[in-house]
């Protein structure tokens, strides 16, 4: 079985906060640079042909430029404006909207948790459940998952290599409801839970499971390994229903299983995580509508004046 420690997930896809900060920066200013590039004429001249946005390997993106040159093409594109790049902000915005919309579909197609948290994962590398499907072993179509999201299946194939590729091939990935599972059973042990017991731990690892969902949709899952993540959704489950002494638990597992760790460390993984969980916020379409048509203004230049009037 494939180890953690050793995995891709660790060695190339958690990053410390600030790194994180600085590579959606840079995003960002890639997806302006690409923008500005664009030349006036080919944005006025769009809207009576085509142009392509370009999607390279590495996530940068680039216009195919028009061979066309019409002097009153020129003149009439002068009197158009650029679309405007979102703001890293408004990036968030969206990202947010869809990391939600991910977990409907995965919950309306009824994925196991383990798919959920894969697409997620993808998608804040880059994206997407077909992907994650796959990775898993989960058959679904490209069509069936296409009538199921309302929209043509040969953009899920075509842009399927493209999407492994940005990837870097890094298809294993380490959700943290696994790590729940162990640190539930060494709960039992630890309490040497019985019957009633028992059954209170266990109604502790389903409300877990659904902070882990949360969890989720924050970039905590960039930012610290499953096992703290688990952890975290372990605390807050036991915050919520009050049961068990999980400080204690923390100590004794601290001490069995990590004794270098320092407890006062992991606490402050832990705050970190219960820190984003708590900023999390559901956004509606009508939340994310005006950032939608700047969007699409952006990848289809031709668009731009449809959303002006």
């Amino acid at each position: 079985m494939a180890d953690y420690t050793t995995s891709t997930h660790r060695a190339k896809w958690i990053f410390s906060p600030q790194d994180l900060k600085e590579k959606y920066k840079d995003a960002n200013k890639r997806a302006k640079q690409a923008l500005e590039k664009v030349p006036i004429l080919t944005l006025y001249s769009s809207q009576y042909g085509t142009t392509r946005m370009e999607v390279d390997i590495d996530g940068s993106f680039s216009y195919a430029e028009s061979h066309e040159s019409h002097n009153d093409e020129k003149d009439n594109a002068e009197k158009h404006s650029r679309p405007k790049a979102l703001k890293t902000e408004e990036e968030n915005l969206m990202r947010a909207f869809y990391e939600f919309k991910i977990q409907d579909v995965c919950d309306a197609f009824k994925f196991p948790r383990k798919i959920q948290a894969t697409a997620l994962i993808y998608f804040k590398r880059l994206t997407c459940i077909y992907a994650a499907c796959k990775a898993e072993e989960n058959h679904v179509s490209a069509e069936e998952l296409g009538k199921g999201i309302e929209q043509d299946h040969s953009i899920i194939l075509n842009n399927e290599m493209l999407v492994l590729q940005s990837l870097g091939f890094d298809l294993i990935v380490y959700a943290p409801y696994r790590a729940l599972e162990g640190f539930v059973s060494d709960l039992e042990e630890f309490y040497d839970a019985k019957d009633e017991q028992s059954d209170v731990i266990k109604v502790l690892h389903e409300s877990a499971k659904g902070e882990v969902d949360k969890i989720m949709r924050t970039e905590a899952p960039l930012l610290f390994p499953p096992g703290q993540l688990a952890l975290a959704s372990l605390r807050r489950s036991s915050a919520t229903h009050k049961v068990i002494d999980f400080e204690r638990y923390l100590k004794s597992m601290l001490s069995r299983q990590h004794p270098a760790h320092a407890t006062s460390e992991l606490i402050l993984s832990l705050n970190a995580i219960d820190t984003l969980i708590n900023k999390l916020e559901t956004h509606t379409s009508k939340d994310v509508k005006h950032v939608d048509r700047k969007l699409k203004s952006c990848l289809d230049p031709s668009s731009h004046d449809k959303y002006i009037y």
